[in-house]
């Protein structure tokens, strides 16, 4: 029995070896929980936050976050705009690829052509339609060779806009707007984004993938803040389960993980309450549906739906974290913009608002002996099923039997751009600080209108802001547009987010920040036990 027992021990250790990150070029070290799988590291395919955190390590687009999220200078060390706002002139500083290549303007002209290009089929690229002539490249009106930018010289990048755009710094530390080596994606095609191909101009580059296990990046000894890089290597962890990733957490594991389960919100405030990193940020918190589907056609079942969701037993009994209702579209916050938008019961007692769900249902034939049933997608971490659950018992008092399907993170934001869903649940942080960066969601050809919310009057209302040079007027329309869709029941709009990040102590240089955006670069382990 020793024997076996021993020889079992020794299997199983080779095994995690295995599975283990390439510790030859450890230095210091920073291991991350990163809540999902990403399904690949090319800025023109990713479009989730986790996905964003590994790219945004390896990538740096004209300008960049500083410790606070807010944007800064970064491949551009200036930039000159024109006296009507339309044109953007940008100054490169002299920096490499990690392959010793320089990044010229070039690389960014080709990467933002390559993005808008339909046969990329980016469901992002409308992020960047703010350039001249965008919207027509990703509708396949225009060649992308008509994109509003000029390269005079390989230091200079002329971008040229549709309208004028005070918040275009913070839009260009996006990774929709981040260069890639041409030369290496014209030698690879697609597969430049994988480990031992991929050439980055960032501080990191990416040396190992094991999937469902661990992303590692090592510094790059060729990006030009190098020197002030203190962590030379940091492990991506896909961390589905919130609660396994707590107890990795506690027994030193990991040094930090996004996001932390709200059920131990409680003992995570006794014990390591000066651990929890949680902010109001630009985020929220909605269900989408899709209307592709004949019975959300019917905007008595939509608005039945949003009558039946009690919001505060959501934010006050099952997240208590701090979130709060959500009642409109936009969060709280946002620049420029009146936000009195709000969906029309907003005042009306919560008992009221299901008897009207209930006289909605049966208008539509249905009751108690005769139920609604459909699908309500969502991810497997556990805060999100235990939401599920509530949702659940909630629509039940309007004779709604909701199926719940979890799925990998990976999976739902395959099946949402297929609209391959009936119901699902999901988060939107901002990309910018400006109200079309939520409302474009719901844009007819918007790449991320997962339900095909269409509405030709409130595209006509984004497109009229878009034209507008005063502030407040542009943010009236943008105003009327909200309410518009919220008439409309596109979303069920459940909550306004905060950040759930938890920190070890000796992680320094971490800031708490609105877009919840903590690069490496910013960081250092000091004191680590």
């Amino acid at each position: 029995m020793f024997r076996l027992r021993t020889l079992a021990i020794l299997v199983l250790a080779v095994f995690a070896a295995a599975c283990s990150p390439d510790n030859s070029h450890q230095g210091v070290v920073f291991n991350r929980g990163n809540g999902f799988e990403p399904k690949s590291l090319d800025p023109a395919y990713i479009d989730a936050m986790w996905e964003a955190n590994i790219v945004g390590d390896m990538l740096i687009g004209l300008t960049t976050e500083d410790p606070a999220g807010k944007p800064i200078p970064s491949a551009a060390t200036s930039w000159d705009v024109s006296p009507d706002g339309l044109t953007w002139t940008f100054h490169l500083r002299d920096h490499l690829w990690s392959d010793g290549t320089p990044v010229t303007s070039h690389d960014f002209a080709y990467a933002w052509r390559r993005l808008l290009n339909p046969k990329s089929a980016s469901q992002y690229a409308y992020n960047m339609w703010i350039v001249k002539n965008a919207h027509a490249i990703s509708d396949g009106k225009l060649p992308p060779s008509a994109l509003g930018i000029e390269t005079p010289d390989d230091k200079t990048l002329v971008v040229h806009l549709e309208h004028p755009a005070s918040y275009l710094p913070e839009l260009l530390d996006h990774h929709t707007a981040y260069p890639v080596p041409q030369h290496v994606v014209e030698k690879y095609g697609n597969a430049w984004a994988l480990p031992g191909k991929y050439v980055s101009n960032g501080a990191y580059i990416v040396t190992e993938w094991q999937p469902n296990d661990h992303i590692t990046l090592v510094k790059n000894d060729k990006f030009y803040d190098a020197a002030h890089v203190q962590i030379d290597t940091v492990h991506y962890y896909p961390t589905t389960d919130s609660q396994a990733a707590l107890k990795r957490y506690r027994a030193g594991e990991l040094d930090a993980q996004n996001p932390f389960p709200v059920l131990e919100i409680g003992w995570l405030k006794r014990n390591i309450p000066d651990q929890i990193k949680s902010v109001p940020y630009l985020a929220t918190s909605y269900m989408v549906m899709n209307l592709n589907h004949k019975i959300f056609q019917d905007i008595r079942l939509r608005e039945a739906l949003n009558l039946a969701v009690d919001r505060e037993s959501i934010t006050g009994k099952i997240n208590r974290v701090g979130e709060t209702p959500a009642y409109s579209i936009l969060p709280p916050g946002v620049a420029n913009y009146p936000g009195t938008a709000h969906l029309a019961f907003k005042d009306m007692p919560f008992a009221e608002r299901i008897k009207k769900a209930q006289a909605l249902m049966k208008e539509m034939g249905y009751g108690p002996n005769h139920h609604l049933s459909f699908t309500y997608t969502t991810t497997t971490q556990p805060d999100s099923k235990r939401t599920a659950a509530a949702l659940q018992a909630m629509f039940a008092h309007i004779y709604i039997d909701l199926v719940i399907n979890p799925v990998d993170g990976q999976v739902l934001f395959q099946n949402l751009p297929a609209h391959n869903f009936e119901l699902a649940g999901l988060s939107w942080i901002a990309d910018f600080n400006d109200a079309t960066n939520f409302l474009d969601l719901l844009r007819s050809d918007g790449g991320n209108n997962y339900g095909s919310y269409k509405n030709p009057a409130y595209d006509a209302l984004l497109n009229k802001a878009q034209q507008m040079v005063d502030l407040k007027a542009r943010g009236a329309v943008l105003n009327q547009a909200e309410q518009m869709a919220l008439n409309d029941y596109a979303w069920i709009p459940v909550n306004f987010a905060v950040t759930k990040d938890i920190v070890k102590p000796y992680v320094k240089g971490w800031v708490a920040n609105v877009k919840n955006m903590n690069r490496t670069r910013w960081l250092s382990i000091e004191g680590r036990p």
